[in-house]
C-alpha cells in the first residue's frame, strides 16, 4: 500500500494505466517514501486482477509470488549492500571478506540484459526497479542508457533516485520523471503518531520532514546515536576536539553504531546540520534540524561573524564529500573537529548580515 501524501501520484498511475511510458524516474527527497510506491506500481502491474482503487489483488497467483519473493517477472538491480540490509539473498561472507558494494555494477545490468532477452514467464508485463539509481557509475549508467533506448516489449523500468542530478541527462531524457515532494507537515506527523514513534517532532525536524527518514532513525537506533552526537557537539569546546575526535573513532567502530548503520558519512552529515543550524541563526533564519537545541545554538551563534559561519560551513561540506572513504579515519575526524572548533571559538567583533 502506498502513504496517504501519494494519493495524487497513485491516481495519476491508475489513470494512465494503459498508457505508461516504457521508464519512470521517480525522483525527491529520501524518506518520503519513494521505495514502497514503486513495489505498489510494480505489484499492479504484475497482477492479473487488480482492485477498483488500482492496487494488486493480493490473491492471485502473481501476486502470490510477488509476496514469496520469487516472482520471476519482477526484477530489482540493487547495491550488493542494499541486498544485505533487505534481506534478499545475500551470501555470508568469510571475516575479514570484502565489504559489500553500494554501487550498482556493470554486471548487474549485464544480468539484466541477458533476462530480458527471453520472454517474460507468462509473456506478459515485466518490471526492472532500479534503486536508487544514482548508485551507478558512468560505465554502469551507459550499459542502461542502451536497455532504455531499445526498450524490450512489454518491460517497465521504474528508476528511483534522492538524486537525480547525478543521473546522466541522457538517463534523465530518456524517463518521465515524477516529482515526490517532501509530505505536508500534518500527513508526516499524523503517520509518526499512528506509528508511535517516540520524539517524533524532534525526529521529523532533524529528518527535514521526511517520515520515513524520521521513523527509521527512531526504530533502527539512531535516535540514541542522535542524542549522543548532539551532546558531545554541544560540549565543545569545553570537550577538546581531539579527545573527541578519539571517542567517535572508538564510537564509529563499536557493535551499536554498526547495528544502527552510523558510519563516518553519516556523522559527517549530521555535523552538516549542525553548522546549517548556526549559519541560518547567524542570518536571522529560523533552525530547521535542530529546534529543541535552540538555545545552545543561539549562544554559539550569537559569538559568530556571518563570514566565520559561512566558512565553518563550507569547511564541513569539503569533509562530507571524502567522508565516505576517509584516507584516516582518525586524522579526518580530528580535522573536521578541530576546524569547528576554531570557529566556535573565534569571537566576533563586527557582526556583519
Amino acid at each position: 500500500m502506498i502513504f496517504e501524501w501519494q494519493a495524487p501520484l497513485w491516481q495519476r498511475a491508475v489513470d494512465r494505466a494503459e498508457r505508461m511510458p516504457h521508464a519512470l524516474l521517480f525522483a525527491g527527497p529520501a524518506g518520503g517514501g519513494k521505495r514502497v510506491f514503486a513495489e505498489a506500481l510494480a505489484a499492479r502491474v504484475l497482477c492479473a486482477s487488480p482492485g477498483p482503487d488500482g492496487h494488486a489483488c493480493g490473491v492471485c497467483e502473481d501476486c502470490l509470488w510477488r509476496q514469496a519473493g520469487n516472482h520471476p517477472d519482477l526484477l530489482r538491480v540493487v547495491p550488493e549492500a542494499d541486498q544485505e540490509e533487505r534481506g534478499e539473498g545475500a551470501a555470508e561472507k568469510p571475516e575479514g571478506g570484502k565489504a559489500a558494494s553500494r554501487q550498482i555494477v556493470i554486471e548487474q545490468i549485464r544480468d539484466l540484459q541477458q533476462v530480458l532477452t527471453t520472454g517474460g514467464h507468462r509473456g506478459s508485463q515485466r518490471v526492472v526497479i532500479v534503486d536508487p539509481a544514482e548508485a551507478m557509475n558512468v560505465f554502469t549508467a551507459n550499459a542502461l542508457l542502451k536497455l532504455l533506448e531499445e526498450p524490450t516489449t512489454n518491460v517497465q523500468f521504474l528508476l528511483v533516485s534522492s538524486s537525480p542530478k547525478r543521473l546522466l541527462p541522457t538517463i534523465r531524457s530518456r524517463c518521465q520523471t515524477w516529482a515526490f515532494s517532501r509530505p505536508p507537515a500534518m500527513a508526516a506527523a499524523r503517520w509518526l503518531a499512528e506509528r508511535q514513534v517516540a520524539d517524533a517532532e524532534a525526529l521529523l525536524a532533524f529528518s527535514g520532514g521526511m517520515p520515513l527518514a524520521a521513523s527509521e532513525l527512531a526504530e533502527g537506533g539512531g535516535a540514541a546515536a542522535l542524542r549522543r552526537f548532539v551532546a558531545d557537539v554541544s560540549a565543545m569546546p569545553a570537550k577538546a576536539p581531539l579527545r573527541l575526535a578519539g571517542e567517535w573513532d572508538s564510537w564509529l567502530k563499536s557493535k551499536d553504531a554498526q547495528s544502527s548503520g552510523l558510519d563516518m558519512a553519516t556523522l559527517t552529515g549530521w555535523m552538516q546540520r549542525w553548522v546549517a543550524d548556526l549559519v541560518s541563526l547567524r542570518l536571522g533564519g529560523p533552525v530547521r534540524f535542530f529546534p529543541t537545541r535552540l538555545s545552545a545554538l543561539q549562544a554559539i551563534a550569537d559569538r559568530l561573524s556571518v563570514n566565520t559561519a559561512l566558512g565553518c560551513y563550507n569547511d564541513i561540506t569539503q569533509s562530507r564529500r571524502v567522508a565516505q572513504h576517509p584516507l584516516n579515519a582518525r586524522l579526518f575526524l580530528e580535522d573536521m573537529l578541530l576546524r569547528y572548533a576554531r570557529s566556535i571559538q573565534a569571537t566576533a567583533t563586527t557582526v556583519r548580515r
